[in-house]
């Protein structure tokens, strides 16, 4: 499986050669470029799968994990060091086809999306970059080297979100993610170097290996403020992964990064970065089960209420971007519940496969949105709602494949979020009826405000628009025929058989009951949908006006921007930051620094009479000299 490292390599050459080439490289020749690299590193990624799950095969009912490339990179202590390699067991190998998949199609599609567009050959190089940065941290060997990747990933998505850079709003939104990932990441480092001072390893094998052994047995006796050093590590380690996968109250930046083009937003949202974070949980989640179970439970109940939160204000968006922006945030929480309820093996261990399989349909279903989206928003010249509508006459490709999507997102069989949905909610039942009212409400909300979605785009008011919308060119729909294949069929995939590792032994199925309660809850928000938005009438906005408060807070977020805002320049700005810069400026600066130079003058000009230039001076000091020393010398 050593093939497995060009599987890195092409999308980071790929990237050099479209960064270095510059302009001298044509659209035409850019796009060739990166699609056929990424079109490789799929088949790879493809090819490796195969050879992961069919030829290598289980080993006394597991899949092993294996390491075909590493080298040591920097040495700390005897003990302490940092690896640089490939790791490969059922989620990193799931994960390469995963994003491999979807970065293509998102590739495809962007040589018609993108066409006529300045700066397309950089919008390439930093795409293959955000590819290989993703690709390099789900195959991590390490944690050190995961974090790596990681930093490597926001670099990336502040690079693309920011892409249109002569825009105010992309720019003001690509320093809003970055700048928020990188407050969760430092909690990430410190996590990180908490744990590996405790355990002397940043290797995954080692902390995951005997059921977090060494975590637990290193970390104990060791406790702050009531909990055990173990769960204050990993408790700052899902500090980072949530700010990647923008659960609450970090989830701000998210919405914003809409600025991005549409093929960016579904690179991001489907594949890449925002399910960073849940990658990073399940990576660890032996660890994180067996070493601090309370962290895992907190992780649950986030989870939970950031899915409800996003769904409900999803519900009163306008910009189509931007109502499936909080569809992620609600999918997202999803997984990271799944995983907080889930126990370690057999039917325990529903929850930790119900998420990793709901990540999987989720990435086709949540990339063919964004993508139909595209093509939308490039017939009609605009993310609202309020200026779409009846465009099921002029696009039926996109039409039909963005129904498909929103019958997989709601839930509805035998479409592949039915079956990752259902095992979720069957999860949370068995563990914590709560967490189960909750998502099984969000269920309800996520058909609703997807069927009103799809209603006030191609159905709704018939519109006169300025230019008659056309459907998309083949390279955006051939990624859409993908895309929805996928969307049908992986849902049939026997997922549970491919998930274990060693050590580990996760079982699915499908409970009736909860699948029926689940099915039944996303028909009612369907019906709900179409009653209300098929065609235009006054009910929305009389049940708007009914909600009163409620309605308007949720339009504005609930203004947890305004609290950030609040804070950031209340309490971070005003109260930390301009002290600091006075200290800085006065203390530091006009005290230390000009008052060392001031003082060093001073001197130097009070005694500057000593080099004159004149001998008898010179000679006269050399004798007082002189005198002085033997007096010294006399009496001492």
């Amino acid at each position: 499986m050593a093939f497995t490292l060009f599987i890195l390599l092409i999308p980071l050459c790929v990237f050099l050669l479209l960064a270095l080439s510059g302009k001298r490289l044509s659209a035409g020749v850019t796009g060739v470029i990166g699609t056929l690299g990424m079109a490789v590193v799929a088949g790879l990624s493809c090819f490796s799968a195969y050879r992961y799950f069919f030829v290598i095969g289980q080993s006394g009912g597991n899949f092993p994990a294996l390491v075909p490339f590493s080298f040591e990179w920097l040495r700390f202590t005897d003990t302490l060091s940092i690896d640089l390699g490939i790791l490969l067991d059922p989620i990193s190998v799931m994960m390469l086809t995963v994003i491999s998949t979807v970065s293509l199609t998102v590739h495809l599609y962007s040589v018609g999306y993108m066409r006529g567009e300045q700066g397309f050959q950089r919008y390439c190089a930093f795409l293959s970059l955000f590819t290989f940065s993703m690709l390099g941290l789900v195959m991590a060997t390490n944690i050190f080297q995961m974090y790596v990747f990681w930093e490597l990933v926001g670099l990336s998505s502040y690079l693309l979100i920011g892409f249109y850079y002569t825009k105010p709003a992309a720019v003001a939104a690509s320093k809003k993610a970055f700048i928020v990932t990188r407050f969760a990441d430092l909690g990430f480092l410190i996590g990180i170097l908490l744990l590996s001072y405790c355990t002397g390893t940043f290797d995954f094998g080692e902390l995951t290996a005997n059921n977090g052994l060494l975590v637990i047995g290193s970390t104990t006796g060791m406790a702050f403020l009531g909990l055990s050093a173990a769960s204050w590590a990993l408790a700052l380690i899902f500090i980072g992964g949530a700010g990647k996968s923008a659960m609450f109250p970090l989830h701000v930046w998210l919405p914003d990064a809409m600025e991005g083009p549409t093929p960016v937003s579904a690179l991001i949202h489907a594949a890449t970065m925002v399910v960073a974070g849940v990658f990073l949980v399940a990576r660890m989640f032996p660890v994180y089960y067996f070493a601090a179970h309370d962290v895992l439970m907190l992780i649950g109940y986030v989870g939970a209420f950031t899915a409800l939160f996003a769904a409900v204000v999803a519900v009163t968006q306008t910009d189509i971007k931007r109502v499936l922006a909080y569809s992620t945030i609600s999918q997202i929480a999803y997984m990271m519940t799944a995983l907080g309820v889930s126990g370690f093996s057999g039917p325990d261990g529903l929850g930790y496969t119900s998420s990793m399989f709901h990540l999987f349909t989720h990435a086709f279903f949540k990339a063919l949105l964004f993508l139909g989206a595209g093509a939308v928003i490039r017939a009609v010249h605009s993310n609202e709602m309020s200026r779409m509508g009846g465009l099921r006459k002029h696009l039926p490709v996109t039409h039909v494949a963005f129904l498909v999507a929103c019958l997989a997102i709601a839930g509805i069989p035998p479409l592949s979020g039915f079956f990752s949905k259902d095992q979720i909610l069957d999860a949370a039942f068995h563990h914590d009826k709560v967490l189960f009212v909750a998502l099984w409400l969000v269920a309800g909300l996520t058909a609703f405000y997807m069927f009103r979605l799809y209603y006030n785009i191609f159905w709704g008011k018939e519109r006169t628009y300025e230019h008659k919308p056309r459907e998309a060119s083949w390279t955006m729909l051939v990624p859409l025929g993908i895309l929805v294949v996928l969307t049908a069929v992986t849902g049939f995939f026997p997922f549970s058989k491919f998930i274990s590792s060693d050590d580990m032994g996760y079982a699915a199925g499908i409970n009736r009951g909860v699948a029926a309660s689940g099915v039944a809850v996303a028909l009612i928000g369907i019906l709900a949908a179409r009653m209300l938005y098929r065609k235009e009438n006054d009910r929305p906005a009389q049940l708007a006006a009914r909600m009163g408060g409620f309605y308007r807070a949720a339009v504005e977020k609930f203004y947890i921007d305004e609290v950030w805002m609040f804070v950031t320049k209340k309490v971070i700005i005003n109260c930390v930051a301009r002290p600091l810069a006075w200290f800085d400026r006065h203390v530091i600066d006009g005290v230390l620094v000009d008052g060392t130079g001031r003082l060093t003058e001073k001197i130097a000009g009070s005694i500057k009479g000593m080099q004159s230039g004149q001998v008898q001076y010179y000679a006269l000091v050399f004798i007082a000299g002189a005198l002085a020393v033997a007096v010294w010398a006399i009496y001492i």
